[in-house]
C-alpha cells in the first residue's frame, strides 16, 4: 500500500469521457483519489453522491477529486450523468492502478474469495506527495472525514 510522504505513483488510463488521463496532469493542485469496486453499487452510490454533494467544499480547498474503479469508460458515463457527479473517473479495468496503489487485494462477498478493490482513499499535495490514506473506508461520513483532514493540512 502507498503510504504517507510517498510520492503519488503516476499513472495514465482513460477517463470517463475515453480520453487518456494522467495524475501528473494534476500537479499544482490537491488531490483527493479515491478507489471503489463498482460503478451502481449501493455503497459506491452513496460514497460517489457524497463526495457529490461536498465538492464545492473541496473546490474551496482546491482539491480535484477523481474516482477510480475497474469499470468501463462507458459505466462510468452512465454512472456519472445517472447521479449527476462533478467529478472525473478513471476506468481501471485491469486494476493496474489498483495494483500501484496497494488497494487490489483478496476480498471476500457471500463466502466467494476474489480480488478486487479494497475501498481506499488518498489525498496528494500539489508536489504530488501523498499526505493521506484512508484503507479500508466506510462510506458513511467518508467524504466529510476526508474534508476535514484536508482543511488540517492546510491550515
Amino acid at each position: 500500500m502507498v503510504h504517507v510522504g510517498m510520492p503519488a505513483p503516476d499513472f495514465e488510463a482513460l477517463d470517463d469521457q475515453g480520453r487518456p488521463f494522467r495524475l501528473s496532469q494534476l500537479r499544482g493542485r490537491w488531490v483527493v483519489l479515491y478507489f471503489y469496486p463498482k460503478d451502481n453499487t449501493p455503497g459506491c452510490t452513496r460514497e460517489a453522491c457524497a463526495f457529490r454533494d461536498t465538492s464545492g467544499s473541496f473546490a474551496q480547498y482546491g482539491a480535484v477529486i477523481v474516482g477510480i474503479s475497474p469499470d468501463s469508460v462507458r459505466s462510468h458515463q452512465r454512472f456519472k450523468q445517472r447521479h449527476g457527479l462533478p467529478f472525473l473517473l478513471v476506468s481501471d479495468p485491469n486494476g493496474h492502478i489498483a495494483q500501484l496503489y496497494g488497494v487490489w487485494q483478496e476480498r471476500q462477498l457471500y463466502g466467494r474469495r476474489f480480488l478486487g478493490v479494497v475501498r481506499s482513499t488518498f489525498v496528494i499535495d500539489p508536489e504530488g506527495i501523498v499526505r493521506a490514506v484512508f484503507p479500508h473506508v466506510r462510506v458513511e461520513g467518508h467524504a466529510e472525514e476526508v474534508l476535514q483532514h484536508l482543511k488540517t493540512l492546510q491550515a
